[in-house]
């Protein structure tokens, strides 16, 4: 009875583990990376009276490159990143403790002539350790942002998701980070490599996404409260 309660108490931890872990991705659902739309025009009775308002102003000469809240930028994805590290240790150690056999009188102390006092002690002790680890990402494509906020420099804080849905799942891009206006080419594109601080999340939905990740029961035997 006690064995099956506790299979029981294993098997509810382990559910709960894996209730836990899966966590449905849909679209708009983090505020970080959803659209921003453009700033309202100043209601009237805010208005101060001049020809030109704060938020409505239009130059004479412009282009179509993004600069206030709202826009769209285009961003070329070009993230490739390569890291290799390798280590190797070995250490080893020897030593050894030897006590002489007193004399007392001029003469060991001895049981059927064998001495009984001495004693050594010998100890040798040997580690060798090697690791390495190697990953390489690369992500092409391209994927259209909105300004979310436009800083006191000028620089422009971008954010944005795009969705695909091929077969029986969904794939997703998003990204954010800050850009510099004057990295702006005249086509209003720019190069992810170009952005500050910037959160590159690339993830899929769907049975193909299920099928390659581990199942609730592997996840709770690979959790690191587990202490086997």
């Amino acid at each position: 009875m006690k064995t099956l309660y506790l299979l029981c108490v294993v098997l509810l931890l382990a559910w709960l583990s894996g209730c836990a872990s899966v966590t449905p991705v849909q679209r708009g659902d983090s505020p970080e990376f959803s659209a921003i739309k453009p700033q309202s025009p100043l209601p009237p009775e805010q208005n101060q009276g001049a020809i030109f308002q704060a938020g409505n102003e239009r130059t004479l000469f412009e282009d179509y490159k993004a600069r206030r809240v709202g826009d769209i930028l285009q961003v070329l994805l070009m993230e490739r990143t390569n890291a290799r590290k390798s280590a190797s240790t070995s250490t080893s150690k020897d030593s050894s403790v030897e006590i002489a056999d007193p004399v007392i009188f001029g003469r060991p102390i001895t049981k059927d002539g064998r001495p009984i006092l001495g004693a050594s002690i010998g100890g040798s002790r040997s580690f060798d350790g090697a690791g390495d680890a190697a990953q390489s990402n690369q992500l092409d494509g391209t994927i259209t942002v909105t300004v979310a906020e436009v800083l006191g420099n000028g620089n422009l804080v971008v954010q944005g998701e795009k969705w695909i849905g091929i077969n029986q799942g969904k794939e997703y891009i998003r990204l954010r980070g800050i850009v510099r206006p004057v990295d702006i080419r005249a086509d209003n594109t720019v190069l992810s490599t170009q952005l500050a601080n910037t959160q590159v999340i690339y993830g899929g939905t769907g049975a193909l996404a299920d099928s390659s990740s581990q199942g609730w029961l592997t996840r709770f035997f690979n959790h690191p409260i587990w202490p086997f």
